[in-house]
């Protein structure tokens, strides 16, 4: 029912333009306003689809949709406030979501809900993609509970000890496959079980990485692999720092004993120095893994000759069959530890750059110290007496992860065990 009209061009193209009766306009969205699709009121008038939808849009008419007792309830999309993100790092929250099904119902596009929501299209693109049904719903209850449930934490690691997956990929290993051919083959051997799925990179992690997951329990990490390699090669083209850190080398946290990964065998210690708000004082922590049981001490400077000249006098209140290994980050304070391990008998292996999580429990730990020690906190004006008290009250501390132990309490029990005055 279109009526064409010419305009002029540049080109020899002419351009030709549909125009639409008013009353054809008026009748499409008279039946959207009564509840009728947006597609089945164009198809009903001989119009597209795209001139409806334009149609609806420009007077602010939405298509009807179910509320949530199931009746039908006319909304006009401007009565959907667009909404302006408070972070640019926050996350799709359950009124987010409420109004992304809102305007998907009234039928915009995912740039216009992304522009009224204040995302990022591709994040609203994903959502809905993510998180509608088999066919092609988006329930906004449904994809808050899978979104909360996927950001639960911890998550069982996917090659855990113990299972089918795990196996397989040992197996695939010690054959001489790589990574690669394995994740690959597992579609091969099991195309209806998404049981056993795992990305090459979570194998190469496996295998390079200590801890929950990885594969050196079965396999030596040099024969893992056809390049022998037992770390990842550096990616950038920038010339490394050599010898920046003497200290360091032959002492990497991959080559500490394979007893401190687990918490059962006491004597593996980890320390962390934490600085004072003048950034020259500073408490020196250290936690056993096993035990939990803690020490401190208060020191005005964190040179290295000084750090290490206390570390030896914390040590020499450690009994000697809880001597083993000290887990540090790879810090100036520590270039003297070569004295240290000659007379404590201690060997140190120092965490990868930024890695933090490689040393779990004094990061706990040190999260308990600030609550007695609060950031900011001048230790020049902290007297060793306080220092004292609060070590007390930490190791006096019941741990969930103790049975409700506290840290002496456990260590009592395992020099008592091991025939050890108890401290």
């Amino acid at each position: 029912p279109g009526v064409s009209s010419k305009d002029d061009c540049t080109t020899d193209m002419e351009v030709v333009q549909l125009t639409y009766p008013e009353d054809v306009r008026s009748r499409v969205l008279d039946q959207v306003a009564a509840g009728s699709s947006l597609r089945s009121a164009a198809r009903d008038a001989g119009v597209c689809a795209a001139a409806a939808g334009s149609w609806v849009r420009e007077s602010g008419l939405g298509a009807m949709h179910r509320g949530r007792r199931g009746g039908l309830v006319k909304v006009r999309i401007a009565e959907v406030e667009p909404g302006e993100r408070k972070s640019p790092r926050s996350r799709l929250t359950r009124d987010d979501r409420e109004k992304i099904a809102r305007l998907g119902g009234l039928g915009c596009g995912v740039p216009e809900i992304a522009r009224r929501t204040g995302f990022h299209r591709t994040t609203i693109a994903r959502e809905l993609g993510r998180h509608a049904d088999a066919g092609g719903l988006y329930d906004p209850g449904r994809a808050q509970a899978e979104a909360e449930e996927s950001a639960k934490r911890p998550k069982a690691p996917k090659l855990a000890p113990g299972t089918r997956l795990r196996a397989y990929v040992a197996d695939g290993l010690r054959r001489g496959w790589s990574p690669e051919q394995i994740s690959g083959r597992l579609r091969v051997d099991f195309p209806d079980d998404e049981g056993m799925r795992v990305s090459h990179e979570t194998i190469y992690q496996a295998i390079y990485v200590r801890g929950a997951g990885s594969l050196r329990a079965e396999l030596e990490c040099a024969q893992a692999l056809r390049s022998g390699r037992e770390g990842r090669r550096r990616r950038s083209g920038l010339p490394g720092k050599r010898g920046s850190r003497p200290w360091v080398e032959g002492a990497n946290i991959a080559d500490r004993p394979d007893e401190a990964l687990g918490r059962q065998v006491p004597g593996h210690w980890e320390g962390d120095l934490v600085i004072g708000g003048d950034m020259s004082s500073c408490l020196i922590t250290l936690v056993d893994r096993c035990s939990r049981a803690t020490q401190l001490s208060r020191l005005d400077v964190h040179t290295a000759d000084v750090v290490e000249g206390r570390l030896e006098e914390m040590a020499a209140d450690i009994p000697a069959m809880l001597r083993r290994t000290i887990t540090w980050d790879q810090g100036t304070e520590m270039a003297e530890v070569a004295t240290f391990e000659l007379a404590t008998d201690f060997k140190v292996y120092f965490c990868n750059p930024r890695s933090p999580w490689e040393r779990p429990t004094n990061e706990n730990t040190n999260g308990l110290v600030r609550q007695y020690f609060p950031k900011g906190t001048d230790f020049a004006k902290v007297t060793d007496e306080e220092v004292r008290r609060v070590q007390d009250l930490l190791n006096s501390r019941p741990r969930k992860a103790l049975g409700f132990k506290t840290p002496s309490e456990v260590l009592n029990e395992i020099l008592l065990r091991d025939g050890a005055m108890t401290i």
